[in-house]
């Protein structure tokens, strides 16, 4: 089963395209967009390799441009789960015995298939559905994908060649077993890189997997089907289903072979699912695993030695690219006092000169939040921090909704540092300053640490080596992805493996082996070549 571990073809990080005027790439992924828009298409779901379609569909719009209608996807209720469920386990028996080659070489080829034909129509879904700039589309649905396929592939070959040491007479085996019975992926909106990751990983480790998308992320998700289905992709192993997420959730959690849950998404919603997790266990054949990335409240801190350009162009990248809707998108940011004033003029230029609008427009930098429910949360919060005393906004604050959900990024600067928008996760273009004394920065170092419940990203800037020791031995904890000198964003698969703890999750490292490992349940096989025939040892002889 473990033959030729060394064979697979070295991963590495696909090339990002840059999409320059007159390039290539740019003029097909224009010509792709023009195409989509020209159309209204039908998305049903995906079940044993069936198009499954309901009759009650939902339509779906660019949140940049709402009177717009791309096409619909046919909403399923509680029997399509038990049907993915149905599917996924008569699948299971020939899958999990599929060696480990064939399945290496799907979702290789899944890779180039995405890297490739289906780059340009995987970007502009995103664009479209997701409202996500070309080189924000471009990083995430073409490049980051198809690096947690190559990645995964070479871990899956590293843990497999983890065998133990055998005596004389003996041989010693690990066999990695997938888990028993089928995974339940739960996947975000915001990356379409995470929407593959999180059915594709247990899926390539031998296991079975219900899929249940972001309603708002089901334009790409079809296309992610697309590729698996033409990358050669057993019916049954992966199974898409649209369906409301307590829907799906019942039936899953009161399966029992239900056996492991990938997920990545709100802290609530997470800690309710293992809960009721924990409520149906005896239902269980197996201890399910449990493996979530859940948000953040992700932090700046600038000490007085830090190049003060390097922090202005972090916090503008950091917190507003994708409209701030990343897991680890620049929230609250803590300046010393003694580079106030510089950085806020800076930061202020800076942010009034970003030009936001549809993805369409290549020179927009920002466009459109998600969808109305996030728009009116964050309208909310933007409105309280201009009534209170505590809180002012020195740029942005102005939303609008006429034509799409398109939210100015906004700067809130506080005098509380644990003022309500430097503690909760607000997942939207709001990043929000605490002005410290430039002396007190280590005691500001525990304020930062105490102060949210999360622990997935963050950064420090500062050239003083003493500094940066001391700070990242304080905030050991604060963050899984810790950044010196560089914004908290944009954690490349094969280098900077991604995941928190705290309330941030289970740490599980999203691109690495660490991730893998999860997905199967060891078996330790020993075999004695001359097995003994008589019970007596030597210290029981006669005197």
């Amino acid at each position: 089963m473990y033959k030729n571990l060394e064979s697979v073809p070295k991963a590495y990080n696909e090339p990002v395209k840059e999409y320059r005027p007159g390039s290539p790439e740019r003029a097909e992924l224009k010509a792709v967009i023009k195409q989509m828009k020209s159309e209204e298409i039908e998305i049903p779901m995906v079940i044993g390799g069936e198009r499954i379609t309901t009759g009650e569909k939902v339509a779906i719009h660019p949140p940049h441009e709402l009177k717009h209608t791309l096409g619909y996807y046919h909403k399923g209720g509680a029997e399509h789960v038990q049907m993915a469920i149905d599917a996924a386990l008569k699948a299971r028996e020939k899958w999990q015995h599929m060696p480990w080659e064939e399945r290496a070489a799907i979702f290789l080829r899944a890779a180039d298939l995405l890297s490739g034909p289906y780059r340009a129509k995987i970007n502009a879904a995103t664009m479209l559905c997701q409202s996500k700039t070309v080189f924000q589309a471009e990083i995430d649905a073409a490049c980051e994908l198809a690096d947690f396929f190559r990645f995964n592939v070479q871990y899956m070959t590293e843990i497999y060649a983890q065998q133990p040491d055998s005596a004389k007479g003996t041989w010693n085996r690990l066999e990695y077993r997938p888990l028993e019975g089928f995974v339940y992926a739960l996947t975000p909106f915001n990356f379409t890189s995470i929407a593959g990751n999180l059915p594709s990983a247990p899926a390539l480790m031998g296991n079975v997997v219900v899929w249940k998308c972001s309603n708002t992320q089901v334009y790409s998700a079809k296309v992610i089907m697309d590729i698996f289905e033409e990358a050669g992709l057993p019916d049954g192993v992966i199974n898409l289903v649209f369906v409301s997420g307590p829907v799906a959730g019942k039936v899953v959690m009161e399966h029992p072979d239900f056996a492991g849950f990938h997920f990545t998404g709100s802290t609530g919603v997470f800690q309710y699912i293992w809960k009721t997790i924990g409520a149906n266990i005896s239902k269980y054949k197996t201890y399910p695993r449990i493996v979530g990335e859940t948000g953040g409240k992700d932090f700046v801190f600038v000490h007085k030695t830090a190049d003060v350009d390097a922090v202005v162009t972090a916090l503008v990248r950091g917190a507003f690219e994708f409209q701030g809707q990343k897991c680890s998108a620049a929230s609250r940011a803590y300046i010393p006092d003694v580079l106030w004033d510089e950085i806020k003029t800076k930061l202020v230029d800076e942010v009034k000169s970003i030009k936001m609008g549809s993805p369409e427009d290549f020179t927009n930098f920002m466009t459109a939040v998600i969808d109305e429910a996030s728009f009116d949360k964050l309208s909310t919060f933007i409105d309280k921090a201009k009534e209170d005393e505590e809180a002012e906004i020195i740029v942005g604050g102005e939303y609008d909704k006429s034509e799409g959900y398109f939210i100015k990024p906004t700067v809130i600067v506080t005098t509380d540092p644990h003022y309500v928008t430097m503690e909760e996760e607000l997942f939207g273009p709001v990043l929000t300053i605490y002005v410290y004394e430039a002396e007190k920065w280590e005691e500001t170092l525990d304020v930062l640490d105490n102060t949210s419940p999360y622990g997935l990203t963050g950064a420090i800037f500062g050239l003083d080596r003493y500094f940066i020791n001391e700070a990242t031995r304080k905030l050991t904890h604060a963050a899984g992805n810790f950044y010196i000198n560089d914004k908290p964003t944009g954690a490349v698969v094969g280098q900077q493996p991604f995941g928190g703890s705290r309330a941030s999750g289970t740490n599980d490292k999203a691109g690495s082996s660490l991730n893998l490992i999860r997905w199967v349940s060891p078996r330790t096989i020993k075999e004695t070549f001359v097995p003994p025939k008589d019970y007596r040892y030597p210290f029981m002889e006669a005197e």
